[in-house]
């Protein structure tokens, strides 16, 4: 078999990691083998944290709607599973926006749904 030397292309692939890495501290950012594993490491982990992000946001939503809820006389579970019931479909996104710097709309909403 021929060998193959690979030139440019080879700089150019351990360049793209390197610059990718930049932001790494140590050896991390500066030789090839370290910064390659790391740069591994750390798209797993974004890949990871993509959903995380989801999880933590949807988290929020629902304490957020929980407090203001308790604040009319409600808990979360009640109020969604009432608020399905009445056909009230708002989701957690649109209701903990609301429940913070629209506290009067809010009540009106828990109110319609009912205890």
């Amino acid at each position: 078999m021929t060998r193959v030397k690979r030139g440019y292309v080879a700089r150019k692939h351990r360049k793209n990691i390197l610059e990718i890495a930049s932001g790494f501290r140590g050896a991390h950012s500066k030789l090839f083998r370290t910064a390659n594993q790391q740069e591994m490491k750390a798209l797993a982990y974004a890949y990871i944290d993509r959903s995380n992000r989801k999880r933590q946001i949807r988290r929020l939503w629902i304490t957020r709607i929980n407090a203001a809820a308790r604040e009319n006389g409600l808990v979360h579970n009640n109020m969604i599973n009432n608020s399905y019931k009445n056909q009230v479909y708002l989701n957690r996104k649109i209701l903990a926006q609301m429940a913070i710097p629209d506290t009067n709309g809010f009540s009106r909403i828990v109110r319609e749904i009912g205890v």
